[in-house]
Parts: structure tokens; sequence; C-alpha cells
């Protein structure tokens, strides 16, 4: 790597922008979902066996040593499960979990708890209905209804829940098979949300339908692997005050993780599950797939030489691979398995079952008073020789925020920021672009939004106010710091009602040189502590090796009257500012903003520039819009033609269209933007995903 790189990356600067307000909610958060129990009993899952795999029963206490981080721990609770024990007559009745989970979990009721579900196996089927396509679904009800009629035993205790438009708990937890299969059918097949995952805005090696261009859902994929992610923590949080092992089945088809999302959500998922002792089994319903080079019979044939070279083949395994990478994780982590790859889909039960049969129950209250949220190493071992033993490794504490120091807070800031699993207690939401300012620099700007919602206020004199801290580190590829961000906003307004209608949106501005990076963002409201955190490999390309240079694509409703600062921003010009729409959540009332730049675009030859269309200067760039409903193209805005260089100083011919979106009615809609090179004979179509909501929906919101 060049000095000459180094100085320019070193010089990485910060430049806070005003905060404010923006009209648009984000997607609502599932908050009837959540379910904190506070509690210093750290339970540990321990499971025996011999040398022959069988299990060892008859233990006690004083067979048992527990540790953590190395210093000897004290065994309170000591307890057997075996759903051995349960007759065939048995029938627990329905589990209203609902109810039980909106009270807080005191003393009597956990007791209550751990009693109620003693020697059951506690099983939840959660059906990921926004991603399966319809014969997914299919799939997977009858996996569960096989399950229910074949192999559900009499101490399993299953519930059923989905995610659709919202998170459900269709059945609580049961052993009535009736009741578990007459819910299981009245799920709707044709309710799948199904996408193509991971298609691209190139034309190569795609289907060749007569469509023009292909859809591109990697924006929309985004919120929607990070909802699926909060569903699953919502999960695990509301079953926590059980303390008997839980099992998930997950069933799904893949989970992709492109894009800029929060590989946060990922670590607190699977830490929820970890902390209330619930073991995610995943299944891909795609079962096994033979990924044939020329495309399946059902579909169109692929367009390009990629069929004949092998990279479309390379292209559907790699793909694969991404959407089934995040379904390993979640298993291995939380100590269940990830089923992928077969068509036998009642392997799971069987495991589920299996791992679940008998195991002992450690309880142990820490030594270690400190509320710090760091990671705590647990050791279990056995006093007796020849055995195999198998636990949870550890946890993470609890942080207390009221009793901490101006210096403690400070401290945890940095703590949470350097941690690998940081909180996402406060929904935290990010957006980047990048624009090229000369050679081998470019201005990224970065906006981080925050609902006006989980705001807390408090009232002085006659002003509404709160505070946010913000703070964030840029690294290189070898996570080396690059530079830091370090913020405090302050909020003072008449009301608070009309900020909780709003987002708070944070933005800032980066100088970068081409390469990958980490980006994280830790933000804290000072009111009660709550701390969330967004972070994503950031990649700035390499425009050398681009025939058509092209920035990011920025999408906006809104302008403010902005100030020049020390470092250029591309999003200001002409005294305007446009506040880039995170969400990409907009209304029918509302236009739509679009803005990006082309670089170095080619000159034609031609000795009439005139006749080619091209300026006196031989530059001759196109563009326009186009608006998908699934397949169908539904709009086109007019072209729009650049003969001269907007910027000369950065050689960038610059486009801001302005759409009016009151044309179009409320739905999703894949937005493709249009540019060609016509001087160089050179085009790209990207794409991006945006909602368009009803003008009413989103008026009551302001």
């Amino acid at each position: 790597m060049s000095s000459t790189w180094y100085g320019l990356a070193a010089r990485i600067l910060a430049v806070i922008l005003p905060v404010i307000l923006l009209c648009l909610p984000l997607p609502s958060q599932q908050s009837d979902y959540i379910f904190r129990a506070q509690t210093d009993l750290v339970l540990v899952n321990v499971t025996v066996r011999d040398k022959d795999g069988n299990f060892v029963r008859n233990l006690k206490p004083e067979d048992f040593r527990v540790l953590e981080d190395n210093k000897p721990q004290k065994i309170v609770s000591f307890d057997i499960e075996s759903t051995d024990v349960v007759a065939p007559q048995e029938v627990a009745q329905t589990r209203p979990l609902a109810e039980e989970t909106a009270k807080p979990a005191g003393a009597a009721s956990l007791a209550s708890a751990a009693h109620e579900f003693k020697d059951r196996r506690l099983i939840v089927l959660f059906f990921d209905l926004s991603a399966m396509e319809p014969d997914e679904i299919d799939r997977a009800i009858t996996s569960a209804v096989q399950y229910v009629d074949r192999q559900m035993a009499p101490a399993d205790l299953v519930a059923i829940v989905s995610l659709a438009n919202s998170l459900a708990v269709n059945q609580d937890f049961t052993t009535d098979h009736e009741l578990l299969k007459r819910e299981l059918l009245a799920f709707n097949t044709g309710s799948g949300q199904g996408f193509e995952e991971g298609s691209t805005g190139s034309t190569e090696g795609t289907p060749d339908t007569a469509q023009p261009f292909t859809v591109d859902d990697t924006e929309y994929n985004i919120f929607n692997t990070d909802r699926r992610l909060e569903a699953l923590r919502s999960v695990a949080e509301r079953l926590a005050y059980v303390q008997q092992k839980k099992s998930l089945i997950y069933f799904s088809s893949g989970m992709d993780r492109t894009g800029i999302e929060n590989q946060s959500e990922l670590r607190a998922a699977t830490n929820a599950a970890v902390r209330a002792n619930l073991a995610l089994y995943t299944m891909d319903m795609r079962g096994l797939q033979a990924l044939v080079p020329g495309g399946e019979a059902q579909n169109a044939s692929l367009r390009g030489v990629s069929p004949y070279s092998g990279q479309s083949t390379i292209t559907a395994l790699n793909s694969n691979f991404t959407t089934q990478e995040t379904l390993v994780t979640l298993a291995s982590d939380t100590g269940g398995r990830a089923f992928l790859d077969s068509n036998d889909f009642s392997k799971v039960f069987k495991s589920v079952q299996d791992d679940s049969s008998t195991y002992y129950m450690l309880g142990y209250r820490s030594t270690n008073p400190a509320r710090d949220g760091r990671y705590r190493r647990i050791t279990v071992k056995l006093n007796l020789p020849g055995l195999k033993i198998d636990y949870r490794r550890g946890y993470y504490a609890p942080a207390d925020y009221q009793h901490s120091t101006k210096e403690d807070k400070e401290r945890q800031l940095e703590a949470e920021l350097a941690s690998d699993l940081p909180s996402t207690d406060l929904p935290v939401y990010l957006g980047a672009a990048y624009f090229r300012l000369d050679g081998n620099r470019f201005s990224v700007p970065i906006s981080v939004v925050v609902p006006g919602s989980q705001i807390p206020f408090t009232r002085s004199s006659d002003r509404d106010k709160a505070t946010l801290d913000v703070m964030g580190m840029v690294s290189d590829k070898d996570r080396r710091p690059m530079g830091t961000i370090r913020s405090t906003v302050k909020l003072a307004v008449d009301t608070s009602d009309n900020v909780k209608k709003k987002n708070v949106q944070y933005d800032t501005v980066l100088t970068l040189t081409s390469g990958r990076y980490h980006l994280k963002i830790v933000v804290r409201e000072n009111q009660t502590g709550r701390m969330g955190s967004f972070e994503t490999d950031l990649e700035i390309p390499d425009f050398r090796s681009q025939p058509l240079k092209m920035s990011s694509i920025v999408l906006a409703s809104q302008l403010r009257a902005g100030k020049k600062s020390s470092e250029p921003n591309p999003l200001l010009r002409d005294g305007q500012e446009i506040i880039p729409n995170v969400t990409h959540v907009f209304s029918a009332a509302q236009h739509l903003l679009l803005y990006y730049e082309v670089y170095d675009p080619g000159r034609s030859n031609a000795q009439e520039p005139a006749e080619s269309g091209a300026g006196k200067n031989g530059i001759h760039l196109l563009t326009n819009v186009a608006f998908f409903r699934g397949k169908a193209k539904v709009f086109e805005s007019s072209l729009v033609e650049l003969t001269e260089l907007s910027a000369r100083d950065r050689k960038a011919g610059i486009f801001q269209l302005d759409l009016p979106l009151s044309q179009l009615k409320p739905g999703f809609y894949t937005c493709q933007v249009n540019v060609i090179d016509d001087a160089a004979g050179r085009f790209l179509f990207p794409r991006l995903a945006l909602l368009i909501r009803p003008e009413d929906n989103l008026r009551s919101a302001r």
C-alpha cells in the first residue's frame, strides 16, 4: 500500500452538520413483543454423557464446579429436566404466553413458570412468511403438520409464531394436536412475499424475458433482513422468563446480508437467544437445489456469455451461499443446528427432540457486581473423570447507566464502540453515499437516523429538552482506526409531541480514499442511557477500473438552507442542501429528488458535434428514471440531456431530478435510474427500492 494512500486516508475529517427533523416515519417497531427480565440468576444447561454417548443420571450439585472468568461460583439452584417422565395421557392446556410476559417477572411468576414447564420440551415454530415463496411456505407447513401427526411427543409443548407484515403469535404453547394443525393449515400459501435475493444491476447472466432489465431488491433486503433479526430477538426476549431450555425452528428461504446493513442486529439476536436459553434451528425451505449453468427449464435463457464461461454457475453458488451463511451463524452461535440443502425436512424435529430430552440446569449468582455489559466466560467442570460435558460458554453482563459518572459514561460509549456485541435497544438507521472530489479522494456523506418516538424528553422552563451522544469510528480492512466521530446533539423544542411523530437525523461528512472500510456508529439517549449501534462494511470504488464512473444515488424529499463548511459537501449546492432519505419511504404528496454524478464522460470525435447530440466539448450524457411494480413498468420520466460538465473542477456531470409522486399509486416500487454516456457508448442501470405511502398516512405523522 503506497504512502500516498496512507496520507490521504489519514486525513479523514468529520464535519458536523445541523440536526434535522424528518417527517417520514421509520418502519414500525414491534414494541409489543419486547420483554425484559431483570434477575441476577445465571442459568447454565449442562449435558453429561459417558464414553458411549449415553446420558449420565443421578449426579449431584457437588459433582459440578462452575467458574466465571476463572473465579469459582456457588451453585444455588440445581435441577434435572427429563422429558421421558411425561406420560402420554398428560395433556397441557394452552398457555397464554402473551398474558404472562406482559407482567414483570417477579420471584413468584418465575417460580410458577419453572413449575409449569418442568420436564417439558418447549418448541417454537417460527414461519418467516416475509421472504418465502408460496411453494416454500407449503413445504414448511406440510413438514410441520407431519411432525404434529407422526413425531410430536407427549412432552412437547409447541407454539406457532409468524412474521409477515407484522410479528404474530398464532398459537401459544400447547400439546393439542388438532389446535396446532388448525393454525398451521390456516396459513395462506399465497401470502408469500419472496423475492430473488442477490440480483444486481447488470443484465449479464440474467433471464432474457423481453423485459428490459431485472429487478434488484437489494435496498429492500437491508431493512427486511434487520426486521427478521429484530423479530427473532423479540421472541427470545419474550421467552426469557422461562428458565428451561427452549428451541425455535426457523422456517425461511435464506437470509441475505448485502448492502448497508446493521451487522449489530445479528449479534444482538444471537445474544438475546443465548441469554434466554433459546437454541435456534434454521431451515432452508428451498431444499436441495440443482444449479443448472444455462438456467432451469421454467426460466428464460440467460443473456451474455456467462452460461458458457461458467460465471453464471459461480454467481448462483455464491448467491446461495450468501443467503445460507446467516442461517448457519444463528444456529451455531445459539447451540442449535442449520439444516440446508436437504429435502428431508423431518430431521430438524428429531434433532430438537434429541438435544432437549434430558439435561441438568445449574443456577448461580455472579460474584462480579459490575454492570459493565462485558462478556463473561463460563466454565463448568466435573469432579468425575471420563465423562463429556456440553454447556454454553458465556454471557454478556447487564449495564447500568443511572449510577455512572461523566467519565464512566464516556468510557461506556468507548466500550460500546469497541464491543463485539453492541446494544440495539435504541433503533438506529444509517445511510451512506460517495462522491468523487479529485483523483482518488471521495466525499462520503453519512446520515444517522433515530425515531423521535424513541427519545425521552424532560421539561425545562418552557422547552422540552433531550440530548443524544453520537460516537463513531471508521477503520480500514485491517481494522486500523482511520478517524473518529464524536458529537452531542441537543434538542430543544416547544413540544416533544411534534418530535415524537418525526425522525431525528444527524449528518456528517467523511473524506476517504477508495478502498474497503468498516464503519460503526453508537448513539445514546441521555435520559435513560439506552444505546443503539449501527455498523457496516463500506466500500469506496476505484474508478480507474470502471468504464462508466458514477457516484451513489441519493434519494430525498426535502431541502434546507445550507451553510458552507471547511470541507466539501456535494449535497450542498447553490445554498440548498439535499437531505438524504435513509428509509426510502415517501408520501404520495411529496416530490422525489434524485441526485447523482457522472465523472470523466466520454467525448465525441464527430466533426459536427451538433449532429451527434453532443455539446461543443463532445459530451453527451442522457438519463431518466423508470418505476417498476414487479416486472411491469408503470412510469418513466422524460429524458434529461447534459452536454457540459456541471463541476469542471471535479470533472463531473451532475443530475438533480425532481419527480412528483402523486401520479404513482401507493406501494413498493423499484426505481431504475438509466444513465447513458452516448459519446463513449457506455451505460449503467442501477436500481433502488422505495415505498410510497398514502398521503393521509403520513399527514397524521407530521
